[in-house]
């Protein structure tokens, strides 16, 4: 908030952000990527609390970090080329978004805990208020959204 005076501009509180924090890297797919994404993600949160203030617990941040490796993993998996990994966040929600080569869309099997494997997108579902795959002009993106209490 400013007051103007005179002609001048005193401010007389702290500046929030008006546009969400956001934050893409580009991987190959090359061994260490996954462990690489997850760095990203947490120097993100790091970020997203400072700047926003955002009230990111221990917990958040590691459900954005599992939400990340479970994405990231398939996208190392299923495609045949590199990936990129995009974050966006608020002091309210962290989307995080992979884009990949390939354009077959993930498949959510049903719940079956005698199932080894194939639990990815499952989890995802369980710890994001919405979860989107789509194709797009290089293949897919999916997108998950995590939201949070703010402060």
């Amino acid at each position: 908030m400013t007051e103007h005076l005179d002609g001048s501009v005193i401010p007389t509180g702290f500046d929030v952000p008006v546009e969400p924090l956001r934050r893409a890297a580009h991987y190959t797919g090359e061994p260490g990527s996954i462990a690489e994404a997850r760095t990203f993600a947490t120097y993100f949160v790091d970020q997203l609390r400072t700047e926003w203030n955002a009230s990111v617990d221990e917990r958040m941040c590691g459900e954005v970090l599992l939400v990340v490796s479970e994405l990231v993993t398939n996208a190392d998996r299923h495609s045949n080329g590199p990936y990129i990994l995009e974050l966006e966040g608020t002091d309210a929600s962290v989307t995080v978004s992979v884009y990949d080569s390939s354009d077959a869309l993930p498949l959510r099997f049903p719940k079956d805990p005698r199932r080894i494997g194939r639990h990815g997108l499952e989890i995802v579902h369980a710890l994001a208020t919405e979860v989107t795959a789509e194709r797009v002009p290089v293949g897919k993106r999916v997108r998950a959204v995590l939201g949070f209490v703010a402060k």
